[in-house]
């Protein structure tokens, strides 16, 4: 159990940093994050907002013991990031690793959760 709980707060801290440093870069570089979401296709008035909901989803993380408001929160961000890689993808500007690095901190955090709340080492 001890591993387990260990896995899982250095996956959740890791994913949280990245999440902190997105939407950071989403409030106080909203310039060139404005530049890549045209690129992507995305309309610009999105980028507060999704700021925000990284901010939420990470609050829900670390501060809500409701079993399903977690689950969404996990969900919403699995979405996010297949969509973040397909979309760097698309545009083959080579800077999806950042999206593959973040879905995996995000199954090692789910996964390692789901085992300490199932009391399995």
């Amino acid at each position: 159990m001890k591993i387990t709980k260990i896995i899982y707060y250095i996956s959740t801290v890791l994913l949280t940093l990245l999440m902190l440093f997105s939407a950071g870069m989403y409030f106080f570089n909203h310039a060139e994050v404005a530049l890549m979401f045209t690129n992507f296709g995305y309309p610009t008035y999105i980028i507060y907002p999704y700021a925000i909901v990284k901010l939420l989803g990470i609050t829900v993380l670390w501060l809500f013991s409701n079993k399903v408001i977690k689950e969404w929160a996990y969900a919403g961000f699995f979405f996010a990031f297949i969509l973040a890689f397909f979309a760097h993808i698309m545009i083959n500007d080579g800077e999806q690793a950042g999206a593959i690095l973040a879905l995996i901190l995000l199954i090692i955090s789910y996964f390692s959760q789901k085992k300490m709340l199932n009391g399995k080492n």
